[in-house]
């Protein structure tokens, strides 16, 4: 899947979603991200940031993270869902509801705060961004709860 067409643009809608989703449902995880960086490599620059859809089932499991060097935007697209935040220790501490087409679409996840986002039907699709490149070792460190299913 391109990000672009001849014209240059990439249409973000339901096509595009349910291509994902396709991906999604046959994926171990129960998710698929697709990524929206341009090709900046190719013209002598790097894109530092992280742009992407994330298209998942309500079965996915995405774990306690924070991100140690960036804030997290994360705006539902299409469906619903909530972002969790928690403490240290696990202890949930702030629920935020979301829902595409409702009052609140969006959170900004403060930088190092301790979270995770719970999709509530299939095909849910976030919008995600970030300031920096991933870096399962520099930018995101998990949190593991003894006797928890995250």
């Amino acid at each position: 899947m391109p990000l672009a067409d001849s014209r240059g643009m990439k249409r973000l809608d339901s096509k595009l979603f349910d291509e994902i989703l396709s991906l999604a449902e046959a994926s171990p995880r129960r998710r698929m991200h697709y990524d929206l960086r341009t090709a900046a490599e190719e013209e002598g620059w790097e894109d530092m940031s992280q742009r992407m859809l994330n298209v998942m089932m309500a079965d996915t499991k995405i774990p306690i993270h924070r991100h140690s060097e960036t804030n997290e935007v994360v705006i539902v697209l299409r469906g619903s869902g909530c972002e969790v935040m928690y403490d240290e220790f696990g202890n949930e501490t702030e629920r935020t509801e979301m829902c595409a087409s409702k009052d609140c679409p969006g959170v900004v996840v403060p930088r190092g705060a301790w979270h995770t986002f719970i999709a509530y039907e299939d095909g849910t699709v976030i919008f995600e961004a970030k300031d920096r490149p991933y870096d399962s070792v520099k930018t995101e460190e998990m949190l593991y709860v003894c006797g928890g299913d995250e």
